[in-house]
């Protein structure tokens, strides 16, 4: 059977980590506890005059030609986010639903693939559970890596974690974030009674046991005035913004793209080549990294999902257990891996 087995021509499937948006406030360090109370952080416009710094094609590099360019004014018009004078902490909250149903897809028109690929994944679950994805997806709520840059340079940072239950907190987890690793995913020992309860509980979201949703809150401690960074707008008609930087808001609050916080949560992936220099990276069918102008999993090495997805569910070829855990992972994040026309 497995031999007639065709990758179906439509298969997607949906995500099962489901951020919200993250809204940026501000306040003070020694009032957390007013943090409901906390002002919006709000964009603003701000007007610069640049110079020229880029560099230059070898027929620019004339002195009279660079001297005239650098007389041509660089004028810029930008967003900006900053906290208040009076404030020191930022504040970035979101919610996170974990989903049951890893494996299932959304659309498949293949009735046997679907069978095959329900067994396969129905394997893996009874092998291993989601034990391994969720520690490592709970481990990067404790670090912080959601916040992006208004991490770096931090002087403190806490997260707190609930878990929520008709809008009433059932349980929650608070972890100092500058001591987790970004690297490795570990959690110092203090922390790790903590880490292995909230991943246990994202590990019962994903194998579909109890409806899970929760609320992460995170306290940077950065500076009073400082700048903070939302997400930034990718603006496709740039002759209708006289901005050269748009940031993004909901509803004139400051905030962090869903996309972006999802992109942070799955950033597990350390079971291809180089991991252990480079790091952890975001979970992608063929690893790549748009910051590293770099794809990890090249098809040539067959260890891409597709190859890897194959492999496992036409020809019975078990990958390698962390391979596993990268194509389970695949499926979590969701998206269409259909077969090309």
């Amino acid at each position: 059977m497995s031999e007639e087995l065709k990758t179906a021509s439509v298969l997607a499937f949906e995500r099962k980590l489901d951020p919200s948006d993250a809204l940026l406030t501000s306040g003070n360090w020694n009032a957390l506890e007013d943090a409901g109370q906390w002002e919006p952080v709000r964009l603003r416009e701000k007007s610069v005059r640049g110079t020229i710094s880029n560099r230059l094609k070898t027929a620019g590099q004339d002195p009279a030609k660079l001297d005239a360019a650098i007389q041509n004014p660089n004028l810029q018009t930008v967003d900006v986010a900053a906290l208040p004078a009076d404030a020191d902490t930022l504040k970035v909250q979101f919610t996170l639903r974990v989903l049951g149903g890893t494996g299932q897809p959304s659309a498949c028109n293949d009735a046997a693939y679907r069978h095959k690929l329900l067994t396969t994944v129905e394997g893996y679950v009874q092998q291993n559970g989601f034990n391994e994805l969720a520690r490592r997806y709970a481990a990067n709520l404790a670090n912080g890596r959601f916040l992006w840059r208004n991490r770096i340079g931090a002087e403190q940072v806490q997260v707190t974690v609930a878990q929520l239950s008709s809008g009433v907190a059932k349980a929650s987890w608070t972890f100092d974030a500058l001591a987790h690793s970004l690297h490795d995913l570990t959690a110092p020992a203090g922390d790790a009674a903590s880490l292995d309860q909230l991943a246990a509980v994202i590990a019962d979201g994903l194998s579909g046991n109890h409806h899970v949703l929760l609320q992460v809150t995170a306290f940077v401690r950065i500076g009073a005035g400082q700048e903070v960074f939302p997400s930034q707008e990718l603006i496709l008609d740039k002759g209708a913004s006289k901005k050269s930087k748009t940031l993004y808001h909901v509803e004139d609050v400051a905030a962090i793209h869903s996309q972006k916080i999802g992109n942070a949560l799955r950033t597990v992936d350390t079971w291809y080549p180089d991991a252990d220099e480079n790091g952890p990276i975001a979970v992608e069918p063929y690893g790549s990294v748009t910051t590293q102008g770099k794809a990890y999993r090249q098809p040539k090495e067959k260890q891409d999902f597709y190859n890897l997805l194959d492999g496992w569910v036409l020809k019975d070829k078990v990958p390698a257990l962390e391979q596993q855990h990268f194509v389970i992972a695949t499926l979590v994040r969701g998206g269409v891996f259909g077969e090309a026309g």
